[in-house]
């Protein structure tokens, strides 16, 4: 081969590698491979899908400290902007990978108002009916939004279908005020000497209070959300406003014999996730979700892995531009 040729081959070697990458960061995936701990064998996929609690932040740091310090396999998949490969959390009918949830012995949800097609819609469905364990965080209460015509108009968030069915409650509103209450989170007496409340006694976040105004017998609390008059963690409680369920599980009993467990938090969004308490009762949770209970540390290791992090404030419009799925890799092995 002489030099000219040998050149051009490898221009388009290059070129290969280079859409192949584009491929990846469209694909819209990050995996963090697991390192000692529990959750060996144990693959968790955590679905990404908001516009407004800078989930793209808190889920992936969350997915680290749950591979490197537990032992759990963590796949992220992204809401994806299609024109340029970029996290979009503004792109509401785009979640690439959904297929890798066939490999998952668990699902974190945290979505909004998402419009997904078909192909990336079924896999979703196919894991709910697997019956195997769902963590929903925050706004998941109002996941998505179908027309009455869609074969997925039990969805929507109007018909409240999916979300009751799952997690015992649909979406119900603000109880603090948006943005000028915080929340203080409350132990529950009845369950304190529970497994998924080890080590979890200081909890408090700046997003507000969610309504809640059920929850079926299968349901039990485990934190309840107190409202703050402020936007500090040292603010008095708004006495004239009630504690609200904020944290629980379920296991529903299926006509197989089955038994599915699911969590819903209504505290999660990026910036309550700085609170180490917080990050500490997720992971138990995960590890409750598991049937690895026995396996909750006294005081599971909720350290940042890779070095620091800060969330973004929350609001719509207030993710960082321009990222692909690589850009959350973990920077520094510890």
């Amino acid at each position: 081969m002489n030099t000219k040729n040998r050149l051009l081959s490898w221009v388009v070697l290059w070129g290969l590698l280079g859409l192949a990458g584009m491929a990846a960061a469209q694909e819209g995936t990050i995996t963090y491979d697991p390192g000692p701990g529990a959750g060996q064998g144990k693959h968790i996929v955590f679905v990404c899908g908001e516009w407004e609690y800078r989930c793209e932040e808190s889920l992936p740091m969350l997915a680290k400290i749950l591979a490197q310090r537990h032992g759990f396999k963590c796949t992220v998949l992204f809401s994806m902007n299609p024109k340029d490969g970029t996290v979009d959390p503004s792109v509401k009918n785009n979640i690439p990978g959904m297929s890798v949830l066939k490999s998952a012995d668990m699902m974190v949800v945290f979505a909004m108002d998402l419009t997904l097609p078909d192909e990336q819609m079924k896999p979703f469905l196919e894991f709910l009916e697997s019956g195997q364990p769902v963590f929903g965080i925050r706004c998941t209460l109002l996941s998505f939004r179908y027309g009455q015509n869609s074969p997925y108009a039990r969805f929507d968030v109007g018909n409240g279908g999916y979300a009751t069915e799952v997690f015992g409650e649909s979406w119900q509103g603000h109880y603090g005020d948006h943005g000028k209450e915080s929340t203080r989170g409350l132990r529950a007496g009845l369950t304190e000497a529970h497994p998924i409340l080890r080590g979890v006694y200081d909890v408090w976040g700046p997003t507000d209070v969610y309504r809640i105004t059920k929850l079926p017998a299968d349901a039990t609390v485990y934190l309840y959300g107190q409202v703050l008059t402020g936007m500090n963690p040292t603010d008095p409680p708004n006495l004239k406003k009630s504690v609200m369920p904020m944290v629980w599980t379920r296991e529903i009993k299926r006509e197989s014999g089955k038994v599915s467990r699911v969590v819903m938090s209504t505290i999660g969004a990026a910036p309550d996730m700085e609170n180490e308490d917080l990050r500490r009762l997720h992971v138990n949770c995960i590890y409750w979700a598991l049937n690895l209970e026995s396996a909750i540390p006294q005081k599971a290791d909720v350290n940042y892995v890779g070095g620091g992090w800060k969330a973004s404030p929350f609001g719509g419009g207030t993710f960082n531009k321009g990222l692909v799925p690589k850009d959350f890799a973990i920077k520094n092995q510890e």
